[in-house]
């Protein structure tokens, strides 16, 4: 299963508030040939670590048709890049964060790919979603169900599910 997190803080000239902008990332993946099988509802919490920044949207989704673990980041890098991030700091804001959660059962660690994301599981940004496209998932290299990540968090931040019925942003 291949494990995509997305989020969004900062609003785009193109596409507008991070809501419609992720709906357009996963569009845009979609036409580079990466199919979505499935996805989370869309989330928001507060920026990690705390901060004055404004609250993200999350979301993880499930993808098929991926090339390998290295071409997919490359390509979840040149899609952030066409909506306008450009990697600067740690932790700022930003219009678009695509992650690769997890690539199959793979743990992988090179220059640049750790997979399974290295604090995936120190985020309720990431758990929450996740538990809703694959509650069964099982991180490999912890061992350990979403259900049981989610219980291991030291403390809980705050993570809404944001309403069906909201317009996009």
């Amino acid at each position: 299963m291949i494990l995509l997190g997305l989020g969004a803080n900062l609003p785009t000239a193109r596409f507008g508030p991070p809501r419609a902008t992720l709906e357009a990332a996963l569009a845009a993946l979609e036409a580079r040939g990466v199919r979505v099988v499935r996805r989370s509802p869309w989330y928001e919490s507060a920026p990690v670590p705390l901060s004055d920044q404004p609250w993200y949207v999350n979301g993880v989704a499930v993808l098929a048709d991926a090339p390998g673990p290295a071409a997919l980041l490359a390509l979840l890098h040149a899609v952030e890049r066409d909506f306008g991030r450009y990697r600067k700091t740690r932790n700022e804001a930003r219009p678009l964060d695509l992650d690769l959660l997890a690539y199959g059962d793979e743990i992988l660690s090179a220059a640049g790919l750790t997979v399974p994301h290295p604090r995936l599981h120190e985020r309720a940004f990431v758990l929450a979603p996740l538990a809703d496209v694959a509650p069964d998932w099982c991180h490999p290299a912890l061992g350990l169900s979403v259900g049981a990540l989610i219980e291991a968090l030291p403390h809980p931040l705050e993570v809404r599910r944001l309403q069906c019925s909201e317009k996009a942003g």
